[in-house]
This record gives C-alpha cells, structure tokens and sequence, in this order.
C-alpha cells in the first residue's frame, strides 16, 4: 500500500499547484539559462555634469568626461561609444595621442589612465595612482612617449605612456622660483610645450608666476610674475610669444624676450564709469591664440564679463582682427576647443570651427561662415530640453510605423539660422549589423511635450515631437512658481497598430489619433472627478439610504450648507478651433478637476484600446471608462466599488468634519445611473450622464458609499493585519483582454483587468454593441465581481493561450482619413488544449498576474491556480513585464536590491537572476534627499521607498526580444538587453572608433629659416628622461594595471610559476644525482678503509717479532 506523507495529503487538499517539472512536460518551453545574458547596449543623450573636452584633429573624434566618471568618444552621427573608469571619478582632463588609437585622462582620484580605442569597445590598459601628490593637469606633446603632470604642490613629474613608469627627472617647484621668492607658488595650473623649440616648457602656478623651463639644463630660462591668478596659457604658433588669462577678466600677452612686464594687457569686456574707474570683470577662464595665413590671429576666450552687468549670460568671445565677437549660450561654458585641420602646433592653425561643451549642451560654431553660425548637432543631446518624467519602449513595433512619424516629423522641419555645412567631427564608422525589426522610445517631459525616437539596434534620433500645451494651458502656477508641474507627462499609451495614443498627466488624459492630412477643429472636453468617501459607523446608512452606487452630474454635486461643490482645474482646456498639423491629432481630454479644494489623486495607470473604442485611466480613488468614439464617460467607480459586497478590506472614514460637509451629497439616483453605467446615448445629450460638447460643463461624478458587514469582516485575508486602516486604493495596473468572465462562462468577451495597489485583479466586463451600430447605441461595462489577490501591488497582467504564447489585445488596423478601418476579432475563438483541460478542467487560457512580491499563474475560467512564485521576501519589484524572447515569452522583473530576474512561463522557473543596477544609482529622480534601504523591516521606510521607486518605475522600460532602457541621468538614457543572442550580434552593430591614417606631412621649412636657426628644434626625450635619468622614488606612484594589462600579468604569472615549478624539480633532480655520488664516495672510502685496516694489520704480523736491528 502507497504510504503518503501529511504535507503530500495537506497539498491534496488544498488543491496545491503542479510541479513546475509536470507544467514544463505540458507545456514545453524553449528558453534555458543560455539564452540569458545582461548586458548594456549604448547610452545616448548629452553627458551629465561635464568636466573635461579633448579632439584629435586628425581622426576627428571628440572625447568628454564627465563628473561621475564617464568618458563619451564621439565620432560621425551615429558613433557613440560609453566608457566609466572604476570607482566614477571625476575627470579633471582628457589627452588625445593624436591618429595613434589611445587617449589618457587624468582623473580627481589622482589617477591617469590609459585607454585604447583601437577597439569597439575601449579598455584601461595602464593606471598610475599618485600617492603622495594631487595631480591637477597634464600635457602630451605631439608623437611623443611623454607626459607632463603638474601637481598641487607645483611639482612636475614625467611619465612614460608606454610602460606607465614615473622618470626620474623632476621638475621641483623650488628649483622653478627664483631664489629671493619667499611664498609658495602654488599648483600648477598649465603646462605647455614651446610650439618650435620641445626643449622649453612653460610652466604656470595658481598665484600667476610663469616658467620657461629649459628641460636639458634643467633650469628656468625666463621667469614672469602677473598681478593677478592664473587660469590659462596658450602659445601662438611661432613659440615667441603666448598670452595668458586671469581672475581679473584680463588677457595678458608675453614676449620670451621681454622677462620683465608683458608686451601688453587688455580687458576685452571692460567699461569704464562715471567716475573714471574700471568696472571688474569676471575671469577668463579659458584663452586659445591661433594664427593664420591671412595675418590676423583668433583670439577665442570665454568669460570675461563684467561683474555689474545684469543679466550677463555665459558666452564665447571670439577677437579677429578689429571685430569683436560675444556669442551667448544657453548654459554655462565648461570647455571649448578651436576645431584646426593640422595636428602640429608650430604650423598655421587657421580654425574653421570651435567645440563648446556647456553644462548641459554641446555647441559647435562654423568660423567661416558670416557671422559665426551654428553647426546643427546630429546628436540626440536634446533628450533634457524638458526633464524626462516617463519613457515607454516599443520593441518589434509595426515596419511603416516610424517612417510615418518620421515624414510628419523631422522630415517636415526646416530650421533656419544653422551653418550650411557639413558636420565637421567625422570620425569613426557605423556597425555593419542590424535590427530587422523597429524600435521606438517615447519619452514625457515635465513640460509637456512628448517626443518619438528611433531606437533601432544602436540609433537614437528624433522622429516627432507633440506639445500637450497646444490642447491645454495651465490654469495657475504652483506653489514653487513652477508651472511646468500642471503638464508634465507621466504615463504614456501609444496602440502601434492603430496609431492611438493615450498622454496622461497628473490630472489629465488626452487621446490622440494619427493623421497624414492638417486641419482645424475644436477638442471635446470630459470634466470627471473621481471621488470617493467612506463612513466610519458601520451601522449607519449612507445619506441617499441606498447603498447603490450615485453617479450624478457635475452640477448636482452639493458642498457645504447644501451649496453646489466647487469645481477647480488644475489645468484647462483651450477654446475654439485648434489647427492640428499632421501628426497625432487630439481626439478627447479628460480632465479630472479638484472637488472643494481637494487636490485630484495623481493619474496612476491608463490603458486605450483600438478595438473596443475605449479609454480607461484610474488614480488613488477610482476607476474612469470613456467611450473614445462616441466621448462619453461609460463608468466611474470607487476602487472598493468595484468588488461589490466582497470587499475585503476595512474602509479608513474620514473625518466628522468632512462627513458634516458632505452629508447633503447622496440623492437617490436616477433610473439611468445605477450601478455607474451609461445605459442611453442620448442621456448627455439631455443634460444627464456622460454629457458631452466641445467644451461640455455637465460632467458625471461618482461618489461611493460603503456599509461595512462584520460577516465579511471575519472573512478578510489573513495576509493584511488587523491594525492596517486602509485609505486608498490606486487603480496600478489596466489591460484590455479578450478573456473568461467568471468559471461558469464557455467564451470569451471583452473585459478590463484592473490592477490594485493592495495586489487585487478584478475584471470589468465590457459588452459591445454590433459594429454596425457602434456609432450610435451604447456599450456596457459593469463589474463581473470576480477577484483575484496577491501580496503586494500588483505590476502586470497578461493572457497566454493553450501553447504557452503570449495573446495580444485586439486592435485595428490603421487608415487615413475616412477611408474603412478594419478591426482583428474582438472576441478570438479560445481552442481546448488536452495538457491544459487536464490541468484546469476544460481551460483555454493562462492568466499571469506579478506583484511586486508575488507571480501566479492561472488556468481560466476554472481560476485554478497552476504556478506560483515568491519572488522576493525583503525586497521588492520596480518594474515587471512579460515580454516576447525567441518565439517564446518570459516574465523579468527589476527588483529593488538591484537584481535583475527573468522566469520562464508559464512554469515560473528561473532562468537569470543577477545584479544588475543599484536603485541608489537612480535616486536623481526622487524627492528625498534618500532612499531608505529596503531591506528594513520598518512598514515606514519601506512605504518611503516604494512611494521614490514609482517614478523610477515610469522611466525603467523592459520590452520583447530582451531589450530594456532606464533614464541613467537626467540627461542620458541607458539601453541594455537580456538577450545573449544580441551580445553576440553587439560587436557588429558598434561603429568603429580609430581608422587606420598617415598623419598629415609636416610642410617644409625654407631654407633661410633652417640657415638662421628659426625653424622647429627637436628634442631627445629618451635621452633625458629614460634610464640615464635615474628611476623615481616608489612612494611617488604606484601602477595599477588595466584588465588588458592584468590578462598579460596573469600570464606572466602563469608562466613564472611553471618555469619556477620546473627550475625545482630540476634542483630536485640534481640533489638526488648528488646525494647518490655522495653515497657511491662514502662506499668508496669505506672501502678503503678496510683495505688500509687489512693493509696495516698484515704489516703490524710480519714485523711483530723483529728486532729493530734486523729491520
């Protein structure tokens, strides 16, 4: 007899889940482990908090660094490559080695380090760490193997970029000063070789003292002493003479023949007041002298303002000749570079262009053009024109989808006041792989606007933009005087096979349809507040003595002392006629206004679909259903409505004071308003519900009433305590889905799965009229009472047929104009499956349903549940979505402790669990100076956290085939994938950085100038600074190799350690030859031993009985 065991009988009662092995055997599932890989893709977007610029002019590359420790190299549009340094130092300056594949940056931690870029994706080769000293500059001459660092203790110390090997000739800031100088003369500042002579350096300190520094006879040749700080040096290309800028708004021009005073000193932005004196001026921070064929030098400087000035915005100036030029940005100036065809510095420079990188924009100016216009910049930079507040990702979305936004789009844009020539940084060529399928990414802003990307494969570039401000204008500025907060954008619906798109911001949702042909026409407007009360004494009656639901007109709505409520906008819509360029048009605004001053709950979750014509968007209070084609509001419901009397949770009343100014509220409804429904079209037409005009005031409200049963009170959950008062409850998660009623149902019917913060699902069931009729007569909605629960608030819901795939909502196709729509089938025949008759009894679907604590899966319409998963005990889920992987479908969730996980379904089984990404690292979009931890057991801090995590939510996107995106910066957008198939692919859609390319020749000198010596004087640098230089001191700086290097050292390693291995066993070997000769040469003597005892004894008996005399 088969014994059983008291957890196997406990689980047949219990009706217990199938073993995920037997769900795997029936349905078979093609994902493993293999198939998973995290990987980032590319980071577009302009780098946050820029610090360093650097440009090789012969491979025209340009390379930014950033605060946190980022390095961009960018070449061609369409050549962007993301690199970090270990630890996310901030990078103090960047060194090209000029058409040699290789850059070296220098860094706060007082590292250098050297990268390659010969490869697709760069890697550290060598790191030097400072120990002793800080460093605060560096220079690399041209072709040369050494690097000046300048330190903040004036020293100057040279290294080998080879080897990465500290020389031991030095430049001591005592030996720099004069003798008679008493003070310090503080860090270096610049350090700059002489353009014709590389034996001369010039070396400049904080407090203005400037060095030439005669390298071979190490001593200073000429020293200078400014008035005022130093911030910058250049030379001018004939190594006579160099100029200099400082604190004071000066530019001081040297003479090396002159050591005394400067050839001359202007302020270039000074004026000069009433009283004769000279208004101060802000510093210079930056000053390049370049000359040309023509005769007369550039002078490019930025700062320099006057102090007095107001209104003074950051700019670039630039000096030709007479003319003076002020070329105002947007944003602070943190570096520029003059763009010049000849890599060699003692050559005409002639600049046909200058990089300004700005603190949060980069500009290019064309020099050649009149009046210094601007290059149009290829790059998506402009991603943080407005804070990005949402971004969905679209993943396999229709092929004719991103030309159309394309051709009303960019396309259509005709910006005026650009340089008419080509985009001069050109470096580096595209990746010969690719997506065979689109990618879009749509991001909202806090201004409103909402912009198209193209996101295939490596790509980022603008489509379409669309303004939420040309449909609505905000009604009043907020308490910080920011008014961008009334439209900002938090959850964005875009339908792709339809074209529908659903914009949704705090208070408001727009529905928008796409269309090739302009015209003017006025946008219909639904008033809606969402209102929910709830009365602490269970025993009394709700004031309309009817427990039913009351839906009623705006107008009907009393407040205090009987008096009609106050109704206000946060935002409003705009009267009259808008013209609607081709795009998306707005089709309907739903606005949900404040109730008695009460500010409206934030639009939490907004779901359209195409085919049922629907709209339905819900917040902390309540669900709202629009009909999208005949603009009326089908339903407007209290989230504890939507359970009808099986509602689980206690109710926290409101205050007495509340109650008292509300008591007038409930009336008895009308017999065409029960239970939330709009059962007559032409009941707004009379003023009743769901009345609707262009710019209609008789707006339905919903105000839920609740009695709370002490039956049903017995029966609540076990998994909510008895001390929780629940207070809201959001409407978190909405899907539109052809499913299963109830278990009683053998069809399938239009329905909308809500989603709960308190882990509820329960079904809206949708009843459409006959396509015909869809115009005119009415749909039904109405609550079906069937409810699923989960720990935690729920994060998605999806619907998987009989074989394992993925069932899509319905949806139409889309058509221009009047010309006929075509619908998919609203209600798809749901086929029997054997395996899941035999796991549900007769099933057709898998419902899936993820919390941010939970997964179930289930078998419908018997509601059996065939899977369950905890997904996490002491943390939480950001972001899950099911998504489309290699002909299959999987559930990955982001997980608060920054694990990334991914599950097979419908088993539930683990396929990928890493770690991924911090959530600190995107604590920039909260509020709080903080995150709490989440691995805190306090309910507090823990609601601290979820409450930060939702906007992080609204900006973390996971989409099919593995691909994923999250706002890394407010500025910079990451891409990754899960995909190991595409990491494989990646190396192949990544451009190239460096190209193989002679450097440009250096032009002949003539003859007189060779003759008389005025030509360019070369240098032995190997000679000086090599071996014959001595080695520096170890405490100097300590090499950390890069991976390449640590590769090579390991091997190093490896190969030391065998031959030691064998250089032993030969020792061993020779000591045993050894001991065994030892062993023969004691055999030996032993037995000459004996010989000689033998020897000795026979002699000692032949003479033993002889007389000495007979001897």
């Amino acid at each position: 007899m088969k014994k059983f065991s008291f957890k196997e009988m406990l689980d047949g009662l219990l009706g217990s889940t199938p073993a995920p092995a037997q769900l795997q055997q029936q349905f078979p599932e093609k994902l493993n482990v293999k198939d998973f890989q995290a990987m980032n893709i590319v980071r577009h977007g302009f780098p946050h908090q820029p610090t360093a610029l650097a440009f090789d002019p012969v491979q025209k590359l340009l390379a930014i660094g950033t605060k946190t420790g980022s390095l961009r190299l960018l070449g061609r549009p369409g050549v962007d490559i993301h690199v970090r340094h270990d630890g996310d130092p901030a990078v103090l300056q960047i060194a090209f080695l000029v058409n040699e594949g290789a850059l070296v940056t220098a860094c706060t931690d007082d590292t250098l380090n050297m990268w390659n870029i010969r490869q697709k994706i760069p890697e550290v080769v060598h790191t030097l760490k400072f120990q002793r000293e800080r460093t605060t500059c560096i220079s690399l001459p041209l072709q040369s193997k050494w690097l000046y660092v300048g330190t903040e203790k004036g020293n100057v110390h040279i290294v080998n970029i080879e080897s990465f090997v500290v020389s031991g000739y030095i430049i001591n800031w005592n030996k720099a000063i004069e003798l008679s100088r008493k003070n310090h003369p503080g860090p270096v500042t610049c350090l700059v070789d002489n353009p014709v002579d590389s034996n001369k350096l010039l070396i400049g300190f904080e407090t203005g003292l400037l060095v030439l520094w005669d390298l071979r006879t190490k001593a200073a040749d000429v020293r200078w002493q400014s008035a005022e700080p130093l911030r910058s040096v250049c030379w001018l290309s004939d190594g006579k003479q160099f100029m200099s800028s400082h604190a004071d708004g000066s530019l001081c021009t040297w003479s090396v023949k002159t050591p005394q005073r400067p050839v001359a000193t202007q302020f270039p932005h000074a004026k000069t007041r009433e009283n004769g004196q000279q208004e101060p001026c802000k510093a210079i921070q930056k000053v390049s002298w370049l000359s040309t064929r023509a005769g007369e030098p550039y002078v490019i400087f930025t700062g320099g303002l006057g102090h007095d000035t107001a209104g003074r915005t950051p700019s670039v100036t630039v000096m030709h000749g007479r003319t003076t030029t002020v070329l105002e940005m947007e944003h602070n100036v943190v570096d520029f570079i003059a763009l010049v065809d000849t890599p060699y510095p003692s050559e005409f420079q002639d600049p046909y262009g200058i990089v300004v990188l700005l603190q949060n924009d980069l500009v290019v100016v064309d020099l050649t053009s009149p009046g210094y216009p601007c290059f149009e910049n290829p790059y998506p930079m402009d991603l943080h024109g407005s804070t990005v507040t949402s971004c969905t990702y679209l993943a396999d979305c229709p092929g004719d989808l991103v030309p159309a936004l394309y051709s009303v789009g960019t396309a259509k844009q005709n910006r005026t006041g650009f340089s008419e020539k080509e985009w001069p940084i050109t470096g580096g060529t595209w990746g010969t792989g690719g997506n065979s399928y689109p990618e879009v990414v749509i991001t909202g802003h806090a201004d409103g606007s909402v912009k198209f990307w193209d996101a295939t494969a490596v790509s980022f570039q603008v489509l379409y933009k669309l303004k939420v401000s040309r449909v609505l204008e905000r009604q009043r500025r907020s308490q910080d005087g920011d008014t961008e907060d009334q439209l900002a954008v938090q959850q964005v619906v875009l339908c792709p096979e339809s074209r529908q798109l659903a914009v949704a911001g705090a208070s408001y949702v727009i529905h928008f349809r796409f269309s090739r042909n302009e015209k003017n026409a006025e946008v219909p407007c639904l008033e809606i507040p969402i209102v929910y009360e709830t009365y602490g004494d269970s025993d009394r009656d709700p004031p309309s003595g009817d427990p039913a639901v009351t839906v009623r007109p705006a107008d009907t709505i009393a407040g205090v002392n009987g008096k009609k409520a106050e109704l206000s906008l946060p935002v409003r819509c705009r009267s009259g006629p808008i013209r609607r360029p081709p795009g998306f048009h707005p089709e309907l605004v739903c606005i949900t206004p404040a109730v008695n001053g009460e500010p409206p709950g934030v639009i939490s979750s907004v779901a359209v679909n195409s085919a049922y014509g629907l709209l339905a968007y819900g917040n902390e209070s309540g669900l709202v259903i629009v009909d999208t084609v005949q603009r009326t509001c089908l339903l407007n419901l209290g989230t504890p409505d939507l359970y009808g009397p099986a509602d689980p949770y206690q109710r926290a009343p409101r205050s007495p004071k509340q109650r008292a100014e509300e008591a007038d509220l409930g009336r008895s409804p009308d017999s065409e308003q029960i239970n939330g429904l709009c059962l007559s079209p032409t009941a707004g037409k009379q003023g009743g519900v769901g009345s609707v005009s262009p710019r209609g005031r008789d707006v339905q409200r919903s105000r839920s009433q609740e009695r709370l049963d002490t039956q049903q009170t017995a029966s609540r959950s076990s998994s909510l305590s008895s001390l929780e008062n629940i207070s809201s409850e959001a409407i978190v998660c909405l899907q539109f889905a052809d499913t299963f009623v109830n278990k009683s149902e053998s069809s399938t019917c239009p329905c909308l799965l809500v989603g709960t913060s308190l882990g509820s699902t329960l079904i809206v069931q949708v009843a459409l009229p006959r396509s015909a009729d869809r115009a005119t007569q009415a749909v039904s909605v109405a609550p079906t009472g069937s409810i699923f629960r989960l720990n935690g608030a729920m994060q998605c819901i999806a619907l998987l047929d009989c074989s394992g795939a993925r069932i899509p909502a319905a949806a139409e196709t889309w058509r221009d104009g009047n010309k006929e729509r075509t619908r998919t089938p609203s209600r798809p025949t749901v086929s029997s499956c054997g395996s899941l008759s035999e796991a549900g009894g007769g099933d057709g679907q898998l419902l899936v349903l993820v919390s941010d604590k939970q997964a179930r899966v289930l078998a419908t319409p018997s509601h059996s549940c065939l899977c369950k998963l905890q997904i996490t005990e002491t943390s939480f889920v950001v972001r899950a979505e099911i998504i489309s992987l290699k002909d299959s479908v999987c559930l990955v969730c982001y997980l608060a402790n920054g694990r990334l996980n991914s599950y097979s379904l419908p088993s539930l089984r683990p396929l990928m669990e890493v770690e991924f990404l911090p959530l600190s690292d995107l604590s920039f979009q909260t509020t709080k100076s903080a995150i709490a931890d989440p691995m805190l057991a306090i309910w507090g801090q823990q609601m601290f956290v979820n409450e930060d995590a939702t906007q992080m939510a609204r900006t973390f996107c996971i989409s099919n085939h593995g691909h994923g995106l999250y706002l890394c910066s407010p500025s910079e957008i990451q891409k990754f994938t899960i995909s190991s198939e595409f990491c494989t692919q990646l190396q192949d859609m990544v451009g190239e950085l460096f190209l193989a390319c002679d450097m440009p020749e250096l032009p002949q000198q003539g003859f007189l100038k060779g003759l008389f010596g005025g030509g360019v004087r070369s240098l032995d640098r190997e000679e000086l600074f090599g071996e014959t230089s001595g080695k520096a001191s170890r405490s100097v700086a300590k090499l950390l190799t890069g991976p390449t290097a640590q590769a090579e050292q390991l091997q190093a390693r490896v190969s030391s350690t065998g031959g030691d291995v064998g250089r032993a066993r030969q020792a061993m070997i020779e000591r045993g030859q050894k001991l065994s000769k030892l062993e023969d040469r004691t055999e030996q003597l032993m037995a000459d031993a004996d010989n000689f005892s033998s020897t000795a004894h026979q002699l000692m008996m032949r003479y033993k009985d002889k007389k000495w005399y007979q001897l």
